[in-house]
């Protein structure tokens, strides 16, 4: 899709973020047109130096931004940074609770100044008794039932990556669309909170209603009671393995009759699903007998033609090659700040039919730090004078 379609487009963000959480919610409007420009410590924003797990942060979450470096704890750095947001449309943050408003940066502090911003905070919890704790992604997940869901019964397990982050940063952008929408109506913006703890407990809502419909309290993942009698997954005969549905009676018509189960299509007692479930013990036996005697291509084949939910079972990495991925710009070739060229996913959505593109790559520290200056009004020697003295830093 060109920028000046993207449905954002003029839209004006700026956003002092770190880690995923906040660039996520950031990332969301700016692949979808949204001039975006990201304020960084002089030294650059910390998470672009973690190693590990957190190696990929910067890249996934900072595309299709600008880079500002300003040390804001200077009377001219904050000057310059409330100028920036004098002008802006929303303001994005995700630090700890009081740290910006100790710099001049808190909502009230800033709608003052710009009644018309919408103001988003990305936060540990929303308010209540611990809306002063720290949080993150995995005491997110820990205290609000999703790890225990996901590991064994005695052995809680974060999940194996940050979705309490990027959904609590969907809902922040979620909330920031709809403040935009009213402020057409009331012509004033208004503070958006999203949090990592509320994102959790939304995320098991569905277990938290099975309890109070059922009174039964919804046992850990991988010891929980099926809700239908195939749902699985299965060794096939090359080391591999892949999952195998049947979730409608229809389909375990289809099923039996795809695989031969002869027996098993002519049986009423088998007819509905929550007969089969009362059987999964004699019925999951069989299949894994007979697809262990199948190849990984000849039981996908046969799903795929059968039209049956079926999945291999992938790595992360093996997506990059994903024919399905490659076909229609699900993943976007990006130059990352080292120089490294890589392929990682498009935004999970098209509008009338076309996928988010790439406007530019993860910005470089302070990449755009004397054009922003220069947008503001700022004259070159202005900005030199600016970099000597410490109080913002250009391209490196």
């Amino acid at each position: 899709m060109p920028d000046s379609n993207k449905p954002l487009a003029g839209l004006k963000v700026v956003e002092f973020t770190h880690m995923v959480m906040g660039p996520a919610a950031g990332l969301i409007l700016a692949d979808l047109g949204a001039d975006v420009t990201k304020v960084e410590p002089i030294s650059g924003d910390k998470t672009r130096r973690l190693k590990g797990s957190g190696a990929g942060y910067f890249a996934m979450y900072n595309r299709n931004k600008r880079s500002l470096c300003v040390d804001l704890k200077s009377e001219a750095g904050a000057e310059i940074a409330h100028r920036l947001v004098d002008g802006a449309d929303v303001f994005i943050e995700n630090f700890r609770p009081g740290a910006l408003e100790k710099l001049g940066f808190g909502y009230d502090q800033l709608s003052e100044r710009n009644p018309k911003l919408i103001y988003c905070s990305e936060k540990g919890f929303l308010p209540g008794p611990y809306e002063h704790r720290t949080a993150l992604d995995e005491v997110a997940q820990m205290m609000g039932g999703l790890a225990y869901m996901t590991g064994p019964p005695g052995r809680p397990l974060r999940a194996g990556a940050s979705v309490v982050d990027v959904t609590g940063g969907m809902f922040g952008a979620i909330g920031v669309l709809a403040a935009l929408q009213q402020r057409q109506l009331t012509g004033k913006g208004q503070h958006v909170s999203a949090a990592l703890f509320e994102t959790t407990a939304f995320l098991v809502g569905q277990h938290m209603a099975q309890f109070a419909v059922t009174g039964s309290a919804a046992a850990p993942m991988p010891a929980r009671i099926s809700a239908w009698a195939v749902y699985d997954v299965f060794d096939v005969a090359d080391d591999e393995k892949v999952f195998v549905g049947v979730v409608s009676d229809t389909q375990w018509t289809v099923f039996c009759e795809a695989f031969g189960f002869t027996e098993w299509r002519g049986d009423a007692s088998l007819a509905t699903n929550n007969d089969r479930v009362a059987r999964r013990e004699e019925i999951i036996p069989v299949l894994r007998e007979a697809f262990a005697r199948m190849t990984k291509a000849e039981l996908m084949d046969k799903l795929e033609a059968t039209g049956l939910p079926f999945a291999p079972i992938t790595r992360p990495e093996d997506l990059f090659d994903d024919p399905h991925l490659n076909a229609q710009g699900g993943l976007l070739d990006i130059q990352l700040p080292g120089g490294q060229q890589v392929k990682l996913p498009a935004l999970p959505m098209t509008l009338d039919g076309l996928r988010m593109s790439l406007s530019a790559n993860p910005p470089l520290v302070g990449e755009h730090t004397e054009d922003v200056l220069g947008e503001l009004g700022y004259g070159n020697d202005e900005i030199q004078a600016l970099k000597l003295e410490g109080i913002v830093a250009g391209k490196g």
